[in-house]
C-alpha cells in the first residue's frame, strides 16, 4: 500500500472489511488462518471488530444486516481527500453510490459505491490512528485485484475517479492492466471475458500475505474453506483463491521477490 509521510495516497487501496450474518464464526476462521487477534471498536454497534497482527489492524470483520440474500464478501477500501468529491465524480462516470458519504464513528467519512461494471468498492477519508498503518508480511493485505469482463474501460473509470495511472502487465495474462499512484502498482484490473464467473460478476478480490500459499491452502481447507482456484504463479507472485465462511472470497499471495 502506498504512504507518503503516514497518509495513504488517494487511489490506493487503503482497507478491507467484511460485513456477516456471524460475525464470531468469521473471526475464529480467519483469526487462525492468519493469525489475527480481534479488538471491538469502541463507539461502533453491534459485533464490528478490527482485525490486528502485532497490535496494528489490518482489516475489519463485522456483523451486517440480517437479510439473507445479501451477499457476504471483502470490500476493498480506496483512500481519499475528499469523499464527497469522489462520490460526485463516481457518479459522472457512471458508477453508482449505493451507501453514503456518511461519517461513521472512529473511521472518518466513507461511502460505499459500484464501478460501471458493476464492481462494489468502498471509499475512505481520514486516518483513524497511527495503529491503521498496515504492517506488511504474512496476513496483511498484500494486494487487490479486479476481475471484470475487460480492463480498458474500467481501469479509465478508476484513472478519472481517483486520480490513478494505468499501465498494462509486464505478464503474459491478456487484458490486465496495473492501476498506479505516485509511480507505484496498488492495484490490478483483469479483464476475463467469458470466464468471469457469472455468479459473482465484476468484483475485487482481496490478497492476503502468505509464506507459503500451498500450505496456506491446506490449512485453510482444514478450517472449513474452500478451494476455488488452487494454487497458480500469477505476475505478483504464487496465489490462490479461497472461499470462507458464509461464501466469502478471498486470495493468498506469497509476493514475488523484488
Amino acid at each position: 500500500m502506498t504512504e507518503v509521510a503516514g497518509r495513504r495516497l488517494p487511489g490506493t487501496p487503503c482497507w478491507a472489511t467484511l460485513m456477516v450474518h456471524r460475525a464470531d464464526q468469521a473471526r475464529s476462521f480467519y483469526g487462525a488462518l492468519f493469525g489475527w487477534e480481534f479488538e471491538h471498536d469502541p463507539g461502533r454497534r453491534g459485533a464490528y471488530t478490527s482485525a490486528l497482527l502485532d497490535g496494528r489492524r489490518v482489516a475489519a470483520i463485522g456483523d451486517g444486516p440480517a437479510e439473507p440474500l445479501r451477499p457476504v464478501a471483502w470490500t476493498t477500501m480506496f483512500a481519499s481527500d475528499d469523499v464527497d468529491g469522489t462520490a460526485e465524480l463516481v457518479r459522472a462516470c457512471g458508477g453508482t453510490v449505493a451507501v453514503g458519504p456518511l461519517n461513521a464513528e472512529g473511521e472518518g467519512r466513507l461511502a460505499i459505491a459500484a464501478d460501471p461494471s458493476g464492481a462494489v468498492f468502498g471509499i475512505r477519508q481520514g486516518e483513524r490512528s497511527a495503529r491503521a498503518e498496515p504492517t506488511g508480511g504474512p496476513g496483511s493485505v498484500a494486494w487487490s485485484e479486479l476481475r471484470t469482463w475487460e480492463s480498458p474501460l474500467v481501469a479509465k473509470f478508476y484513472q478519472v475517479v481517483f486520480g490513478s495511472g494505468a499501465e498494462p502487465s509486464a505478464g503474459e495474462e491478456p487484458d490486465r492492466v496495473v492501476l498506479t499512484v505516485g509511480g507505484r502498482a496498488v492495484a490490478g484490473v483483469h479483464g476475463l471475458g467469458s470466464r468471469l464467473p457469472r455468479d459473482r460478476g465484476a468484483h475485487w478480490t482481496t490478497f492476503f500475505e502468505t509464506v507459503d500459499v500451498d500450505e496456506t491452502v491446506h490449512r485453510a481447507a482444514g478450517l472449513g474453506g474452500r478451494v476455488v482456484d488452487p494454487p497458480y504463479d500469477s505476475p505478483c507472485g504464487r496465489a490462490a483463491t479461497l472461499v470462507g465462511p458464509e461464501g466469502a472470497a478471498f486470495a493468498l499471495l506469497a509476493p514475488a521477490p523484488a
